[in-house]
């Protein structure tokens, strides 16, 4: 973050099929990271939208029955309507078949070709069209299959014009060294880095036998190579998005699966040293979100629908269970039992219980109206504090499940406090008033902290909580979760369950 901008990417989403879990893991990461960057007052920018360019776009398409542009239309749809109902709060949803965004793709590629950093040459290799990637023969499964996906290849040779990837192998090299944390986590950072000290191939960056493309500016009878058409959106989304959003410039932080790394670790940066624009900051990979110990694919038919989810549980608890679930920057497994499991055990009893508890003895112990604090609690206001520190230094550190572990922490703390308090038996002893107060003013402030921290992951089911406690409850300031904030004589209301009760169809 420089200057108070916080500049945020998600991959654009390829739009060969039609959404799925994996592709709503990402924006979820997204939108929490950029939602908990608004509360900390940063001006923040979030990007993302959907890659719609190269063959495997022409064929789905001809196997649709419809034009490889009436093809995006249909997927690019279905992608945008994800991000609305996940929730993402995205400022941006960028096309590549958008008008604006070929002619920016153009210019920086004459820039590039003006420079000399880009030649005609001739190329035969193993491509992938699912992942519209060349690949050494080493690396193919045996009987000649994607590494990925596990379909065939197939030898493709062209006359195509080439990017001098190669010539850019020293200063990648520099800038690891100087930027040791510009891919997190380390070990993607070290695979990277190991990537170019082997050496670097020129990259074929265009296309004879592929028309569905952006035409080379130079040689219009080829097309742009589909990757180094959608890496370039992060630039182009900034030159004609509403807003004059120029200013966001460079990236704070690209989100991407580790699938494309070499495509942003690697290409990417070299794409910009070419063109002579300023790197991005950073950049975090998650991993893969799996179904039965494998990476979900419509190629191989192995995806989870999230929508039945969210329809029988809501979009929080969906947004929750990824968070927590899926260790950021490691693969993880969704499974049916094991988010029934989180939702009940940790949503409805470890936080909306405690929610309903502490508000309903509010209400009969001290009319509705939160006690002052006495001033008897200083190891817990010290605690939860001190958790408002360590849930920003996991955002610092773009990792949210390590923030919620935090957060669940002081949960758990105040479910203990209460058990050791019994406030219901304090309210029977008219000596013990004050440290009634005290108990009812602690949970409510460890309450609010813990709900104004969650509201990135939840911020409907949090805002509810928050406005039970007679607080902000629409995108609440981080400042907001310090114990020390006022809090003494506000009212406090009823609310439905936070997370009732599902019964699990059989």
């Amino acid at each position: 973050m420089s200057d108070g901008h916080f500049y945020l990417t998600t991959p654009i989403y390829y739009v060969n099929a039609a959404p799925h879990v994996g592709h709503a893991y990402t924006t979820i990461m997204s939108d929490i990271i950029a939602r908990h960057h608004r509360q900390r007052a940063e001006d923040v920018f979030f990007l993302t939208g959907t890659d719609e360019h190269g063959a495997k776009i022409a064929q789905s398409a001809a196997a649709a029955g419809r034009s490889p542009r009436e093809h995006a239309d249909a997927l690019s749809a279905q992608f945008r309507e994800l991000a609305r109902t996940v929730d993402a709060t995205n400022d941006f949803f960028i096309r590549t078949t958008d008008e604006h965004h070929v002619a920016e793709v153009q210019r920086q590629l004459t820039v590039m070709h003006d420079n000399g950093d880009i030649y005609k040459g001739s190329y035969g290799g193993w491509y992938c069209t699912a992942c519209e990637a060349f690949y050494p023969e080493g690396d193919l499964r045996d009987g000649n299959l994607c590494p990925v996906h596990g379909t065939p290849v197939q030898w493709m040779e062209e006359e195509n014009h080439f990017f001098r990837l190669s010539a850019f192998r020293d200063r990648l090299l520099a800038l690891y060294d100087e930027r040791p944390d510009f891919v997190l986590p380390a070990s993607r950072y070290n695979e990277a880095r190991r990537m170019i000290e082997l050496g670097l191939e020129d990259l074929s960056i265009s296309r004879s036998q592929i028309s569905w493309g952006v035409p080379i500016p130079w040689d219009p009878e080829q097309v742009v190579y589909v990757w180094v058409d959608a890496l370039f959106n992060y630039w182009t989304a900034l030159t004609y998005a509403p807003g004059a959003p120029e200013r966001f410039w460079p990236p704070d932080l690209h989100v991407l699966g580790k699938d494309i790394l070499k495509f942003h670790a690697v290409i990417w940066p070299a794409l910009l040293m070419s063109a002579g624009i300023e790197l991005p900051r950073r950049m975090t990979i998650h991993g893969y979100v799996l179904k039965g110990g494998e990476k979900m694919s419509k190629t191989t038919g192995n995806i989870v629908d999230p929508f039945p989810f969210i329809d029988r549980y809501g979009l929080d608890p969906l947004r929750y269970y990824l968070t927590r679930e899926i260790r950021f920057g490691e693969d993880g497994t969704f499974s049916a039992e094991g988010f029934d499991a989180r939702y009940h055990a940790e949503l409805a009893n470890e936080y909306g219980n405690l929610l309903n508890r502490t508000v309903t003895m509010i209400g009969r112990y001290r009319e509705g109206v939160v006690p002052p604090d006495r001033g008897r609690d200083a190891e817990l206001a010290a605690e939860i504090d001190d958790t408002v520190a360590k849930v920003v230094t996991a955002f610092d550190a773009v990792d949210p499940t390590r923030a919620a572990d935090e957060i669940w922490v002081l949960v758990r703390r105040l479910n203990r406090l209460v058990e050791e308090r019994a406030p219901w038996k304090l309210a029977k002893d008219d000596a013990a008033a004050e440290d009634l107060d005290q108990v009812l003013f602690s949970l409510a402030a460890g309450l609010r902290a813990v709900s104004v921290l969650l509201w990135p992951i939840m911020p409907e089911r949090c805002g509810a909580a928050l406005a039970a406690l007679g607080q902000h409850a629409d995108g609440p300031p981080l400042a907001a979760a310090a114990f020390a904030q006022p809090l003494a004589g506000t009212a406090v209301a009823p609310c439905p369950p936070l997370f009732p009760r599902i019964e699990v169809e059989p």
